[in-house]
C-alpha cells in the first residue's frame, strides 16, 4: 500500500468536504469487494505450502512424530498438529 495525497487525485470541492471531516489525517480506502484478492493469489506461496503440508502429513504416516517434524520445517507443535489434522480431514474425504 503506497500514500498518496489527495492533493493530487481528488477536485477541489470533493477535497474541501474530505477535510471537513479529516483535516490532515491518514485515511485508508478499501478496495471494492470485486477487486480484492485472497491470499496466495499474487505468488506462489498458497500451493507452496499446500505441497510442504502434504509432505509433511506423508511424513507423519510414515512414523514421524510432531516434534521432529516441528524442528525439520521450522513451525511449531501446534501448526504441525492442525497440518495432520486438516491431513487426516482431507483423506477422509477421499
Amino acid at each position: 500500500m503506497r500514500y498518496v495525497n489527495a492533493q493530487d487525485i481528488f477536485p477541489d470541492d470533493v477535497l474541501e468536504v474530505m477535510q471537513q471531516f479529516i483535516d490532515g489525517a491518514c485515511i485508508y480506502i478499501p478496495k471494492k469487494p470485486e477487486n480484492k484478492k485472497r491470499w496466495g493469489d499474487n505468488t506462489h506461496s498458497k500451493i507452496e505450502t499446500q505441497e510442504r503440508n502434504k509432505k509433511i502429513y506423508a511424513k507423519y504416516k510414515s512414523g514421524s512424530d510432531v516434534n521432529e517434524l516441528a524442528i525439520e520445517y521450522f513451525l511449531s507443535d501446534k501448526s504441525i498438529q492442525r497440518i495432520i489434522t486438516q491431513g487426516k480431514k482431507q483423506e477422509r474425504k477421499k
